[in-house]
C-alpha cells in the first residue's frame, strides 16, 4: 500500500477535496473522530479555528492510502494501516477524519489529522514523516503478501513515470497523460546514442530540443509546452551534456516555438481537434455505460443501507424487549438474569454489526469488480487513441521536413530568377 503524506493548511479546501463527488465515483465518510462537529467540513473548519490559537499555518497532516491495483483490500485493512500510520507519525488520539474514494474501479482512503495538541496548544512535530511512511508502506506489502513495487526493492528501479501535479496539469492541457509523455521521451533516449539520433527520434514524436531559460536542456512539443529533459528522463544534467552538448549550443525556446509555428501548427491543430472530436465520440458509449453503472451501484448501496437500517431497528426493539422494567426488572438484577440478558444483547449487537459490515463490503467488492471490467475497456481504448495521436505527430513531423525541403527549393528557384543577367544596374538619383 502506497502511503503519501504532507502537512497541509486550508481546512475548507481540504474538505471540498475530500467530498468531491465529481472527480470520484463514490465518496464515503467513514469516520469523524475527536471533533465537536459531526461532518467533514465542520471538523476541518474546527481544526482551523483551534490552530488560530497557535502560530502553526499547516495545522493538518494528510495521508492517502493506495493499495495495489489488482488486490481486494477490505476496510479493516485500510483502518489498520491508518492506525499504524497514526502511531508511527506520533499523532495518537489526535482528531481525525477518514474518507474513502472509489474511482476507475479502485478504492483508496484519505485520513486527515489535526496536528494541534489542544492541552499544550502547539503542533505535533512531523520530523522524517516521509521516511516513516515509506518504511510502513514496505512493511504493509510484506505483511499482506502483495507484489512490492520495484522501487521499494531497489531505488535504481524506481518507476520513472511518476509525475508531479504540475506535470499532470501540463499534460492535461493537450489531452495526454504525463506518464505517456515521459515514456515517449525515455524511449527516444533509450534508442539513441548521440545528439543527432536523439533529436531525430524526438522529432518523430513531436518534440524539439531547446535551451531553457533556467532548466538547461528542455523539450518543446508542437503545442508549445516546455518540458525539462532532466526531469522527464531522470537523467543528471552532466549526463545530458555529455550526449547532447552544452545547452548554449541549442536554439532558445522562443526560436523553437517560432520554428514549429505557422502553417504546420495551424494544420496540426486542425487535425488534432478533428482527432479529439473523433476520440470523444468513441468514448461516448463507454461513458454512458459508466454513468448507467454508477447510477445502478449507488441505487444498490442505498437500498442495502435502507434494508440494514430497518432490520437494525427491529433487532434493537427485540433486544430492548428482553430487558424487563419495573419490579420484574429489579428482580432480574437481583437474580442475575439482567446481566445475562445484557451480555447476550452485547454479543448479538457485535455479531449483527459485523454481519452488516460484511454485507456492505461484499457489495462494494462486487461492484468494484464490475467497474474494473469496464475500466479495462476504457484503458484499451485510451491506448488505441494514444497510438493514433502518436501516429499523427509522426506524420506531421515528416510533413514538416517535406515543407522545409519545398521551401528550400522555392528559395533556390527565386534566387535563380533574380541572378545578374549581365546588366549594369545603377541606383536612381
Amino acid at each position: 500500500m502506497i502511503l503519501k503524506g504532507s502537512q497541509r493548511g486550508g481546512g475548507k479546501q481540504m474538505a471540498i477535496h475530500l467530498l468531491n463527488a465529481e472527480l470520484n465515483e463514490h465518496v464515503k465518510v467513514h469516520e469523524v473522530r475527536g471533533f465537536i462537529a459531526p461532518d467533514v467540513m465542520g471538523a476541518l473548519n474546527e481544526a482551523y479555528a483551534v490552530s488560530k490559537g497557535t502560530q502553526c499555518k499547516q495545522f493538518m497532516y494528510s495521508v492517502s492510502f493506495n493499495p495495489p491495483q489488482n488486490e481486494k483490500v477490505p476496510i479493516s485493512v485500510f483502518m489498520d494501516a491508518i492506525d499504524k500510520s497514526e502511531k508511527k507519525l506520533g499523532l495518537m488520539d489526535q482528531p481525525r477524519v477518514v474518507v474513502f474514494h472509489e474511482k476507475e474501479g479502485r478504492r483508496h482512503a484519505h485520513c486527515v489529522w489535526s496536528r494541534i495538541e489542544v492541552d499544550k496548544m502547539k503542533a505535533v512535530n512531523m520530523s522524517h514523516d516521509h521516511r516513516k511512511l515509506n518504511s510502513l508502506s514496505k512493511s504493509l506489502y510484506l505483511e499482506h503478501g502483495w507484489d512490492m513495487p520495484k522501487g521499494f526493492r531497489d531505488k535504481n528501479q524506481k518507476n520513472p513515470l511518476n509525475y508531479t501535479r504540475a506535470e499532470w496539469q501540463q499534460a492535461a492541457r493537450t489531452g495526454r497523460r504525463p506518464s505517456d509523455i515521459k515514456k515517449e521521451m525515455q524511449e527516444c533516449w533509450a534508442v539513441s546514442d548521440n545528439k543527432l539520433s536523439f533529436e531525430a527520434s524526438m522529432k518523430e514524436r513531436g518534440y524539439y530540443i531547446a535551451k531553457g531559460d533556467k532548466r538547461g536542456h528542455v523539450a518543446v512539443d508542437v503545442f508549445g509546452d516546455v518540458f525539462s529533459l532532466s526531469r522527464q528522463l531522470k537523467i543528471k544534467k552532466d549526463d545530458l551534456s555529455n550526449r547532447l552538448g552544452k545547452p548554449e549550443t541549442l536554439p532558445s525556446v522562443t526560436e523553437v516555438k517560432t520554428e514549429i509555428s505557422g502553417r504546420l501548427s495551424h494544420l496540426f491543430k486542425n487535425y488534432s481537434n478533428e482527432l479529439n472530436l473523433q476520440h470523444k465520440k468513441q468514448f461516448e458509449p463507454l461513458l454512458a455505460h459508466k454513468q448507467k453503472q454508477l447510477t445502478t451501484h449507488k441505487d444498490e448501496r442505498s437500498k442495502q443501507d435502507a434494508l440494514q437500517q430497518s432490520r437494525w431497528q427491529l433487532e434493537e426493539i427485540k433486544r430492548s424487549e428482553r430487558v424487563r422494567k419495573g419490579f420484574k426488572g429489579l428482580w432480574d438484577k437481583i437474580s442475575g438474569r439482567y446481566w445475562k440478558t445484557r451480555k447476550r444483547n452485547e454479543i448479538e449487537t457485535t455479531k449483527n454489526y459485523r454481519r452488516d459490515t460484511k454485507e456492505k463490503e461484499e457489495l462494494i467488492q462486487d461492484q468494484l469488480s464490475q467497474r474494473a471490467v469496464l475500466q479495462e475497456k476504457i484503458i484499451e481504448l485510451r491506448g488505441a487513441q494514444l497510438e493514433e495521436r502518436q501516429a499523427l505527430v509522426k506524420e506531421m513531423s515528416h510533413l514538416k521536413g517535406l515543407e522545409q525541403s519545398q521551401d528550400l527549393n522555392e528559395r533556390e528557384r527565386h534566387q535563380e530568377r533574380n541572378k545578374d543577367q549581365g546588366f549594369d544596374w545603377e541606383p536612381e538619383i
